[in-house]
């Protein structure tokens, strides 16, 4: 990549490259690049209209890229908007949040509209929602969570609701988790998971299940969970080999999920990968990646390969990228 960097985003666009979008590296940035997965090769494009990390980016139904808040500065949060348009490689700035926020998450609904929910801000964890209709550019507050929470996970359930889990509040970390209904745009509160939990990954499933892993709880976790949509209860699946938060997780298209890096239990940064199976819910390791990492990005790509790009390192912010073949 151009930029060494971390806190930032990596999107599968529709014609198979991937935008990166900026996140913390000597500073904070505004920079772009896009991932050739044919040459693989890497090019600048334009900068964002403002720097920010620990935003978040969601692919439109147009193809085009929403970018949602984030930091400029601490602590200087942003509620500001733009949208990455791959035919013309240009950006535009789109309607602002009602609310500032980073660290929430963002999900591109059935009907295309996005949900950004939670977040933090000012010492201020949020429990608010919020829709952005791609038609008009504009935002709509809808229902508020139960529970305010940053540092949380947010994924597409089959039926179209979206399910979040976990996340810290001034309560600490949490195991409530509550369901999104569009078509009521309100929030109900599920299953609690097994162990509270902060800085984990929710991956959906081939068979509509959810596989939470790792994060923050009593210390750093190696702990998984599954969540049953038709039943609204957790199950706890077994253990990864190592404990980890703040690592990625993709679902292959061979229907394992791929786990990687992340900060361990002891100070370590993490270089290690491994692999969950559904049909035994087991894990197994796999090979290493060339450089320790987290808060680094993983994305699937058309060809079924995985491309993670950045991350930090004992203090340093990585520019590396690279691929890992099932």
């Amino acid at each position: 990549m151009t930029d060494a960097r971390f806190w930032h985003t990596a999107t599968l666009l529709s014609d198979g490259r991937v935008l990166v979008t900026g996140g913390d590296g000597a500073n904070i940035l505004n920079s772009a690049d896009l991932y050739n997965p044919t040459t693989e090769t890497w090019m600048p494009v334009a900068n964002m209209n403002y720097v920010r990390d620990r935003h978040t980016a969601s692919l439109l139904s147009d193809g085009k890229v929403l970018i949602v808040g984030g930091r400029e500065s601490n602590p200087v949060t942003l509620n500001t908007a733009e949208l990455f348009d791959p035919a013309t490689g240009n950006w535009s700035i789109t309607g602002n949040m009602n609310d500032t926020r980073y660290l929430h998450t963002a999900v591109t609904l059935v009907n295309g509209k996005v949900l950004v929910a939670g977040g933090y801000h000012s010492g201020v964890y949020l429990k608010t929602a919020e829709l952005y209709d791609p038609e008009t550019g504009l935002w709509t507050i809808v229902g508020s969570m139960n529970s305010p929470r940053f540092f949380h996970t947010a994924s597409l359930l089959p039926d179209g609701k979206v399910l979040v889990t976990g996340g810290q509040s001034l309560l600490g970390n949490l195991n409530v988790t509550e369901i999104y209904d569009p078509t009521t745009e309100t929030w109900n509160t599920t299953g609690s998971l097994n162990y509270a939990r902060k800085e984990h990954t929710a991956t959906v499933l081939d068979n509509g299940k959810i596989l939470v892993t790792g994060g923050t709880g009593n210390g750093v976790l190696n702990i998984s969970e599954l969540y049953d949509p038709s039943t609204g209860i957790w199950t706890v699946t077994n253990p990864m080999s190592y404990t980890r938060n703040q690592h990625t997780a993709s679902l292959l298209t061979n229907t394992q999920v791929l786990v990687t890096g992340g900060y361990q239990s002891g100070g370590n940064i993490s270089d290690s990968a491994e692999l969950y199976d559904l049909s035994t819910e087991t894990w197994t390791v796999t090979s290493r990646m060339n450089s320790p990492r987290e808060r680094h990005t993983e994305t699937l790509l058309n060809n079924g390969k995985i491309l993670v790009t950045g991350g930090f390192d004992h203090g340093v912010a990585l520019n590396s990228a690279e691929l890992y073949n099932p």
